[in-house]
């Protein structure tokens, strides 16, 4: 699957909105299996998933949170446009740095947030939230999440177009 067709981004999802279980794409099997459970009261702000046929700097498709209406399943196939990218370094358990950046589209089928264009349309609580989100996220992974700042739809299609070389 081509990540991206006519300027929308091809995304498979992982993880549901709402949901305290990690699933993870395991293409050996093909299949989605649950990779870890989160702490309680902690829960994925949006749907949470991957970008195919791109590789970040850590090995793995990358991520990307999806913005919409209702949560999608792991497996589901969701058109997005892209609004824009948290630029983040995570240091690693072993206390290597490395890029992490978290790209965030709006689903192409969305209503309620059909008009964002841009992550400073946003509201700053929701921002606030996803920035919060992976710093405790990779807090309780034992890594540490720095983000450094937002980018627009431009440069995180350029972070896409990376990944695929």
């Amino acid at each position: 699957m081509v990540p991206v067709k006519k300027g929308m981004v091809n995304v498979i999802i992982e993880t549901p909105r709402g949901s305290q279980n990690k699933f993870d794409f395991d293409p050996e099997l093909r299949l989605f299996k649950l990779a870890k459970t989160l702490p309680m009261g902690t829960v994925f702000p949006f749907d949470f998933g991957f970008v195919p046929g791109t590789k970040g700097e850590d090995g793995d498709p990358l991520d990307i949170l999806v913005i919409m209406d209702q949560p999608a399943y792991p497996g589901n196939y969701v058109v997005c446009r892209l609004i824009g990218a948290l630029l983040a370094e995570q240091k690693e358990k072993n206390g290597k740095v490395v890029e992490n950046n978290r790209l965030i589209g709006v689903s192409d089928c969305s209503v309620l947030y059909a008009d964002i264009r841009r992550p400073q349309e946003l509201n700053n609580a929701m921002i606030k939230e996803i920035e919060n989100f992976f710093i405790d996220y990779n807090k309780h992974e034992g890594k540490e999440f720095n983000p450094k700042g937002w980018v627009e739809a431009d440069a995180a299609m350029k972070l896409i177009e990376r990944g695929t070389e």
